[in-house]
């Protein structure tokens, strides 16, 4: 990006912060807006944010690019209220893990042409300006997925800036990407939280568990605030994902009831395979 570029970022949480903290490292003039204040005042105060937005975001109307850094349903309500106050913004992007829904809502508020939704594959457990850090998207893969209308300098544009974050960056249809993600993404999460709720219920605590319980249940710790609303919105491809995992638990259930090693062995060895094909992969990349 060129130094002095006007970018908003509304919401200042681990995505938006780390945004503005990335962009504020490459001369970027950032503008910022939370609704929680303390957020906000916290970004001003480290000299991250160069000029704060009110409710009103009127002073959207001078920004080149608008990222929208919420949850999933905040997105889509956001979208509406900045649609008026975008002025000349070149871009209007916002970071959220679902994103048909959020295409079809910046369609019908006349933001198509320059509108992307990006989903940047990283984060953490932690959340708020707090857990924020300038490096969140070094190495990350982010996924594009832009409008039936995004003009292709827009387009172009989006890519540029993640590129400029030093993130990967792949297009991807808004539909594909949430049909994927309920399996690359939100699976995960959702047994992590189930495994949590299991062990809590056997009286297991988080401390008493070895290195790998430990990164098993980490992703439980995800703000319910962000989650919540991304299974709602994703929930039917999250079905099918839950179900097939059901289906490979209970076959390995009914394999111990029948005390069917073949099965039972069979059931870990072939996760392993998966595993150790998944590392072979890896590593022959790093060798290219």
């Amino acid at each position: 990006m060129i130094p002095d570029t006007r970018i908003a970022v509304i919401g200042l949480g681990l995505m938006g912060g780390s945004i503005a903290r990335a962009l504020h490292a490459r001369g970027v003039r950032v503008l910022g807006y939370d609704r929680d204040g303390t957020q906000l005042d916290a970004a001003v105060r480290e000299g991250v944010v160069h000029e704060a937005l009110d409710s009103s975001l009127e002073g959207l109307a001078s920004a080149e690019v608008v990222m929208l850094a919420l949850p999933v349903d905040a997105t889509i309500e956001m979208i509406g209220c900045v649609a008026p106050h975008v002025g000349a913004a070149r871009l209007v992007m916002d970071v959220a893990s679902t994103k048909r829904s959020i295409v079809v809502a910046a369609e019908a508020a006349g933001l198509g042409p320059r509108y992307v939704g990006a989903h940047p594959l990283t984060g953490s457990h932690r959340s708020g300006w707090g857990a924020s850090r300038a490096s969140l998207f070094e190495d990350a893969r982010v996924f594009l997925c832009p409008t039936p209308s995004t003009a292709v300098s827009t387009l172009s544009l989006a890519e540029s800036l993640w590129r400029e974050l030093r993130a990967g960056v792949e297009l991807l249809d808004a539909a594909d990407h949430d049909d994927q993600m309920a399996w690359r993404s939100h699976l995960p999460h959702l047994l992590s939280s189930a495994l949590a709720l299991t062990l809590r219920d056997a009286g297991v605590r988080r401390s008493a568990l070895g290195p790998g319980g430990r990164d098993m249940t980490r992703l439980a710790g995800g703000a319910p605030t962000m989650w919540g609303p991304i299974v709602a919105d994703n929930a039917t491809p999250i079905v099918e994902a839950l179900e097939a995992c059901e289906a490979r638990l209970r076959g390995f259930r009914e394999a111990l009831v029948n005390g069917d090693r073949v099965e039972t062995r069979r059931f870990l060895e072939s996760a392993a395979e998966w595993f150790d094909g998944e590392r072979e992969r890896v590593l022959t990349r790093g060798r290219t």
